[in-house]
């Protein structure tokens, strides 16, 4: 990443925004992921965006980043999002970390199966 483009302002309309649940689904062709992620919004006209990190080498956990864009005057109220973005091309050598407001949280892809609680 060049020097300039670290250094450039930061967008005052673009917030990371926290999120609350994730799900790592099979996509539609064999071996591809899809991520989606959940949560609350805090007005009701934000546009709720997946943003990748940019890597120079590939990461153990690839950076993926929840924000939250206002366009024009915010109208304050909680609203449900749901967001969702292939993975292809976007996972470390490990998975995934998704980046929000106040946590971040790594996810192995492909995701590990759940064990069966039922006994033989």
């Amino acid at each position: 990443m060049s020097e300039s483009f670290l250094k450039a302002p930061v967008p005052q309309s673009v917030r990371l925004i926290d999120f609350t649940d994730v799900k790592i689904v099979p996509g539609f062709v064999p071996k591809t992921w899809i991520l989606i992620v959940s949560g609350m919004k805090p007005y009701l006209n934000m546009q709720v965006e997946l943003s990748p990190l940019i890597y120079i080498t590939r990461p153990d956990y690839w950076g993926i980043e929840v924000i939250g864009r206002l366009h024009g005057i915010g109208l304050p109220a909680l609203a449900p999002y749901s967001v969702a973005i292939p993975l292809d091309g976007i996972t470390g050598k490990k998975g995934i970390e998704v980046i929000g407001a106040t946590k971040k949280q790594k996810y192995p892809v492909p995701p590990k199966a759940k064990k069966s609680g039922k006994k033989k």
